[in-house]
């Protein structure tokens, strides 16, 4: 079910299946008649989450972009499904990530071989699924107003080369991705252009934000009075990663 964070942006829990289905969230104001999306999720996850934002109100024509934090498949794996139904929406990816896709390379969508094989025997995925054109290659540091909701854009590699985030000054709101979670985990450094060295960089650097709210791409979400826990993950977690 949609449930409101603050005014302007939404949640829509992910329904794991064979493989961990990614949150959805949903950014913008009534009154400026736009919205964003904030990831997708994994194959025939697409339905159920475009449903809540029509029961929400929110009319599929005034869906104006998707933005992807990465490009695994749990996330980007209903994104043509989505964009069927919203064909008018721009994806932004950052310019790492959209590199492979543009070229047919999706590698960083499976992850590993073991991966891709695992997913490829409970789903029937056509070779060129993923070669997906981004609209707007993001680089990271850009000022971004999505529907009267000003964000900053960071990149914060190490999960994956083009994984980012979006921070929120004025509420302390950061949608993570999976770079960090609300359970004190953080997102896994072995698999495609991933890097412990730069996660760890990255994790720094959030810890650094003061979060209050946190919305991940998995599990739960906090509503406020995040920061403690996040430096607490980032302090955890520094020593495993390396120097």
């Amino acid at each position: 079910m949609i449930e409101n964070v603050i005014e302007g942006v939404w949640w829509i829990p992910g329904r794991d299946r064979f493989l961990p289905d990614s949150h959805m969230y949903v950014i913008g104001k009534a009154e400026f008649g736009e919205y964003t999306l904030v990831d997708c999720g994994l194959m025939e996850m697409g339905a159920y989450k475009l449903e809540e934002l029509e029961h929400a109100g929110i009319s599929l024509k005034a869906v104006k972009r998707i933005i992807m934090t990465h490009t695994h498949i749990d996330h980007i794996g209903c994104l043509p499904e989505i964009l069927a139904a919203v064909p008018h929406a721009e994806v932004w990816i950052h310019k790492d990530e959209a590199a492979y896709l543009e070229r047919g390379d999706d590698r960083i969508v499976y992850g590993n071989k073991m991966f891709e094989s695992a997913i490829r025997s409970q789903y029937r995925v056509p070779d060129g699924t993923f070669t997906i054109k981004a609209h707007r290659k993001l680089e990271g540091e850009e000022e971004v107003n999505l529907g009267g909701i000003p964000f900053r854009i960071l990149h914060i590699p190490g999960h994956s080369v083009g994984s980012i985030g979006l921070f929120n000054e004025e509420h302390r709101l950061f949608m993570s991705g999976d770079t960090i979670y609300a359970d004190g985990a953080i997102g896994r450094y072995d698999l495609a252009s991933a890097d412990a060295g730069q996660l760890k960089k990255s994790l720094e650097r959030i810890a650094d934000l003061r979060v209050d709210i946190l919305l991940p791409c998995h599990n739960r979400i906090v509503k406020g009075g995040a920061d403690p826990m996040v430096r607490n993950t980032v302090r955890q977690w520094g020593a495993l990663l390396g120097s």
